[in-house]
Order: structure tokens, then sequence, then C-alpha cells
């Protein structure tokens, strides 16, 4: 596949603009409310945000969304958050939601949990507030949303991020993956601050779903990728992405067995609103592709013959050993789900090919060579 480099404005154009279209009903349902988000500043809130003012500007005639993102900045302030300050109907708000909820909150009508270390890099070095932020902030806006349905103000919809992590390791009779799998997972493993995080943080969503009323959803995401990954955030497509920016060899740190199904970012975030508006509460929805599941090894391949046609690189795949003893520990073989659940309820439908997806993230990184911070 070779395609010429665009422009990060015409990249970030056609991607909200295919979100837009993609969701035009659940953004219609969400016009003149108000949506917070949390962690906003990270990989998934970057077209979160982004797609919903993107609708506001391209719909004047209809009541715009009000967007609020909480971030607590953990990992530096994004550039691009930064330059959305001044943009109407829109605010951030330097707050840490594992700490007690501001009291001037006020009303949200939607509400999206996505304030959470996923990178296995840093979730290793900040156990207990990977824990917090899935177990104490989850709870906290909960119970908020409990507060606000006393008050006669109910929330609309109420989206919580699991992972496909709580199915840790599946046995081979169970991949693809369907959401009734119960998981294969460590609790004591170096990945389990993550893991056991976001399965207790199900429980409590489908606790207060049951016994509360309260419109809370989950979304399982399955290796989505796309632009808004940091290239130093430590997962395999940023990884193989920073070795061919640099000019370097892609250095592989396993032996390029393990497959997965890569999901593109504007085929996830279009999936993640549908959940939003439309799940049913106390329900979780794998959000992925379930084709075609590629080993590392070819993935490390078919992105250095993408950036050889797109930006010339010559570099070839090597193995390398991870600095990390138990980089690979509790790591599953192989990950791709059943996704028929969120395709027949929701409509969901991924577009994006993965050779046009791993092309259209490459532009992406091209324009945003750094990640130390933000």
């Amino acid at each position: 596949m070779t395609r010429s480099l665009i422009s990060l404005a015409e990249l970030l154009n056609e991607d909200l603009g295919r979100i837009g279209a993609d969701c035009a009903p659940e953004f219609k349902a969400m016009s003149g409310k108000r949506l917070l988000i949390t962690g906003g500043g990270g990989f998934l809130g970057y077209y979160l945000v982004q797609a919903a003012l993107h609708w506001n500007k391209q719909n004047p005639k209809l009541a715009a969304i009000d967007v609020v993102v909480y971030e607590n900045y953990l990992r530096g302030k994004p550039a691009w958050l930064e330059a959305l300050n001044g943009t109407a109907n829109f605010e951030v708000c330097d707050y840490d939601l594992t700490q007690p909820l501001p009291a001037n909150m006020g009303h949200f009508d939607f509400i999206i949990h996505a304030a959470s270390i996923a990178s296995p890099i840093y979730y290793r070095a900040m156990p207990l507030k990977t824990l917090d932020a899935n177990v104490s902030g989850l709870r906290n806006l909960l119970d908020y949303s409990v507060r606000e349905r006393d008050a006669g103000r109910p929330i609309s919809g109420f989206l919580f991020y699991s992972s496909s992590e709580i199915y840790g390791d599946p046995t081979p009779d169970a991949i693809p993956t369907p959401e009734t799998y119960r998981g294969l997972v460590s609790c004591t493993g170096p990945r389990a601050c993550y893991d056991e995080a976001k399965r207790f943080g199900e429980t409590l969503c489908v606790v207060f779903a049951k016994t509360e009323g309260i419109p809370v959803r989950v979304a399982r995401p399955f290796n989505n990728y796309g632009p808004g990954l940091k290239i130093n955030d430590g997962r395999v497509i940023p990884d193989f992405a920073r070795d061919i920016i640099a000019g370097n060899d892609i250095v592989m740190l396993s032996d390029g067995s393990p497959t997965r199904t890569f999901c593109y970012a504007t085929d996830a975030i279009a999936g993640y609103f549908k959940i939003l508006v439309n799940g049913t509460a106390g329900e979780a929805y794998n959000v992925g592709i379930d084709k075609p599941e590629i080993r590392m090894g070819d993935l490390a391949k078919m992105m250095a013959e993408v950036s050889a046609g797109l930006l010339g690189y010559k570099g070839k795949v090597v193995l390398g050993k991870p600095k990390e003893a138990d980089y690979l520990t509790d790591n599953p073989n192989r990950r791709c789900p059943v996704i028929d659940k969120i395709r027949d309820e929701l409509g969901f439908l991924a577009k994006v090919s993965i050779e046009e997806g791993i092309w259209r993230t490459m532009v992406w990184y091209h324009h945003n060579p750094r990640g130390a911070q933000g």
C-alpha cells in the first residue's frame, strides 16, 4: 500500500467527519446536553473530545453539545487540549477524579469515565494510581449520579471504560472471546492492578445499574490505535512507530507469534458513543474488530512497508529483549473479540482496514514525533 503524506489538518478533518457521520443519531440525541469526559487528555479522549466539538461546528443550526473535560495531567499537558482553550461549548478542569468531586460541578446529562492509566509500562510503574482511578474515581461518579437522580436530575447515559484485559489469557476454546467469558486472570501478577481494577469497576457498574437504576454501560476495548496514542506510550504500535520515525530498525520484544486484532480510532470512538447513548444499562460490550487476527511479526513488517512508501523508511525488523524481566508475564498469546452484540444491538460497523489504519496512524506520528509530555 503506497499513499502520499497528507497534512495533520486533512487527517483530522477526515477522521472527525467520519465519526460524525457514523454517530449522527447519537450526537443529535446529545444536542443541547452537557457531557463530562474524565481523562479527556488521554488517547481515547483525543477523538472523543474533538469529535463532539467538530459535530458542533458542522451543525450550527442544532443546539451544541457542551463538553467538559476533567484531567489531572499525570503525563503532562497535551498541546492539542491546550489549543482548544477558548472553543465554544468547551471547558477543561484540572482535576483528580480520585479526590472528592467538586461541589460546583453542576449537572451532566452524559458521563464518560476514561480516566485511567492504560499503558502496561505506566500502570506497572503507578499501580495505586491505576487502582484508584478505576475504583475510587468510578465510585465517586456513580454516587454523584445517584445524587443527581434523587434531586430530580437523572443522567441519560454513563460509559465506563473497562478493557479486554479483563479476559486475561483466554483458553483456546474462548477465542474469539464473547462478553460472556469470565476470564482467566491473575489477581497478583504485574498486570493485576489494571486488570482487576477494571473487573471490580465492572462489578460496581452492574450493582449501580441493578440497585440504583443508573444507566451505566461498559465498554471493553480491543487494541484500539490511531491518532492520540502517544509515541512513547509503550504499546506495540507506538513502539514500532517510534523506531520508524527515528529511522531505526523495528525492535520486536517478543518472538513475533502473539496475535491481535486492531481497531482504528474512528471506528472505536463511534462504538463508544453508541454505547453511551443507546447501550443497555449494566451490560458490557466488546469494541474492536474480529478480523484479521494478525501476528506481531506481520504487524511489524506491515508498518515497515507502509512507512517505506509513505516516509521513505529503510529499516528492517529485528528481535530484541525487554528491559523489564516481567514485560511479557501474563501477556496473552491471542486477543480477538466476538462483536456480534455491539453490531446487532447498536449498529456498530468497523470500516477502516488495518492497512489504511496503519497509514493514517503513521501520518499522525509523522506530525507528532514526540510524546514525552502530553
